[in-house]
């Protein structure tokens, strides 16, 4: 459903029916707590600082500064024509509490990070008020941007000395066809990884004894093959044990959850499983043949969708131009990352784009999303990844050498959401990193091969950083030509060419990857002595880490 103007509607939740009606006399309110008195955004159960239930919506003066930014070229929306500017503004009243937006009443270029803007409504509905913002004409100077948190006093200790990482182990890998618009059905894809997984563990599916999947039944946009029930009522393995959802440490979370079950003891041998058919997807809606309800925006979209923010293109664009502004820098570090994943695609024979590009391609690509261009973003693909999680003492019978599980790093340390939280960097990368090093005695120099999440180019760059191979804005000097992150470099980075070019397999393709790269099995890209792998799986939140070694 959309507004006059062609805006997407948002659903009013009983908790943000108030803050969607407050623009009707003209005036801002986000919710407030009579305890404490801070201020948040969206409006809470409770409040998220002292716990009080004393919640109330409190008016706001509507003035704010302009923290993140990016300039949408994507028609995303048949009524709601792009180029627009998205925003993420700090209220001046508390700048820990932001809205996602739209800059309007301007031209996209007097708009940049610390500009001063005020809060403008847009009657949507007769009880939808869309706050937008427009440039504060009597604004005399610039906005003061918010410093980043400090994370590190939120580090947990470790609560045993035990570690479950040492009771499992990766036996087997399996992958379907990937390619762009297969037409073959999901669960057909989701079959043959299966198969290829249990075979390359040199077991049967009498073996397997437990099913794991990302992100579980129904979802939208070719993401899932369904989840667990179609799958076990083709494979009948009558497991002892099941799991499947979206809220995971990251996609690969869902193999983590597998090595727990095995190193309680519930299970032997775990089949994991992620299949996407994105691409077909995309092109049965296309031409008719899916057919998309036209509803009001819901779930994460209802404070998004409204500004034309469809994709995560947009997201996390707003935080790689923070990034950019307090770190300095621009587009040519994200093109190294573009342009050195293609060179390694090219020795990939299962890569869906294996000819090489150069920066002057990367630079002439169309924009996305500001500063996201083509090749920042990464392919969507069909295909499916399975991945065997087996108890360690059961791996050893296995054909090919095991692949050992050195630590895990899974701990939320920043708030999860893509505008309150984290803005210099992709919004959870610290955390996770952090608690994966606490929880091993490597460190990043260490590591002989990274497997880092590649939804868009910054993505990676987040993640470089979050673990520790650089300092926070150090990607441009530890990247430099791209040969630092080119194999035979200080630290190859996704030598299958990653998801910007290998296709979206969302995770579970970088675990396959490091197993191969750790029993010395990459043909054509193999990193020389490859012993220890880190592989990082969300592109957003939450998200998550894992160390594999040989």
């Amino acid at each position: 459903m959309t507004s006059p103007s062609g805006r997407p509607v948002p659903q009013p939740t009983l908790r943000s029916a108030e803050f969607w009606a407050s623009g009707a006399d003209g005036v801002l309110r986000v919710a407030g707590c009579g305890r404490c008195a801070r201020l948040t955004h969206p409006r809470p159960a409770a409040c998220p600082h002292c716990r009080s239930r004393d919640i109330e919506m409190v008016a706001v003066s509507g003035h704010a500064v302009v923290v993140g930014l990016t300039v949408n070229h994507q028609q995303w929306l048949p009524s709601f024509p792009p180029p627009y500017v998205i925003a993420i503004v700090a209220l001046d009243d508390d700048p820990a509490v932001r809205l996602t937006t739209n800059i309007v009443g301007c031209d996209a270029a007097d708009v940049s990070i610390g500009s001063r803007v005020r809060v403008t409504f847009e009657k949507a509905d007769d009880d939808i008020w869309i706050p937008l913002f427009e440039l504060d004409p009597q604004a005399t100077d610039r906005g003061t941007v918010p410093e980043p948190e400090d994370l590190s006093g939120r580090l947990r200790a470790s609560p045993s000395s035990s570690k479950f990482e040492e009771a499992v182990a990766i036996t087997g890998i399996g992958q379907s066809r990937v390619g762009r618009r297969l037409m073959v059905d999901p669960l057909t894809l989701t079959v043959d990884a299966c198969e290829a997984a249990v075979a390359d563990a040199g077991l049967t599916f009498d073996d397997i004894d437990g099913l794991v999947t990302y992100p579980g039944g129904a979802s939208a946009g070719g993401l899932t093959e369904g989840g667990i029930m179609p799958v076990e009522e083709i494979l009948r393995i009558r497991p002892t044990w099941v799991n499947g959802g979206n809220e995971f440490p990251g996609q690969n979370g869902s193999i983590v959850a597998a090595m727990l079950a095995v190193a309680a003891g519930l299970c032997r041998h775990v089949l994991c499983y992620r299949t996407v058919w994105e691409s077909s997807h995309a092109s049965l809606v296309r031409e008719g043949r899916w057919h998309t309800p036209n509803a009001r925006a819901t779930g994460m979209m209802e404070g998004r969708a409204p500004y034309g923010a469809m994709s995560a293109a947009n997201w996390i664009a707003l935080c790689a131009s923070h990034y950019f502004h307090r770190y300095g820098g621009g587009r040519e570090t994200l093109g190294r990352i573009a342009v050195t994943a293609r060179t390694h695609a090219a020795a990939n024979p299962e890569a869906v784009y294996r000819d090489p590009i150069t920066l002057d391609d990367y630079f002439s690509a169309r924009m996305i999303s500001s500063p996201f261009g083509l090749y920042d973003c990464d392919v969507p693909v069909d295909g499916a990844v399975a991945v065997i999680v087996s108890a360690v003492d059961a791996a050893l019978d296995c054909p090919h050498p095991p692949v050992f599980v050195e630590a895990v790093g899974t701990q939320i340390m920043e708030t999860l959401s893509w505008d309150q939280g984290t803005l210099t960097h992709l919004p959870q990368s610290l955390g996770p990193s952090a608690h994966l090093w606490s929880r091993t005695d490597f460190g990043p120099g260490d590591v002989d091969v990274g497997l880092l999440y590649d939804g868009f180019t910054f993505n990676a760059l987040s993640w470089l950083e979050g673990l520790g191979f650089c300092e926070p804005g150090g990607a441009a000097d530890f990247i430099g030509d791209g040969s630092a992150i080119s194999l035979g470099g200080r630290l190859p980075l996704n030598p299958h060419g990653g998801q910007l070019s290998a296709g979206r397999l969302h995770g579970y393709g970088f675990v396959r990857e490091a197993v191969l790269q750790l029993r010395q099995e990459a043909d054509g890209r193999q990193v020389d002595d490859a012993r220890l792998a880190v592989v990082t799986s969300g592109g957003g939140v939450p998200s998550g880490a894992i160390l594999l070694r040989s």
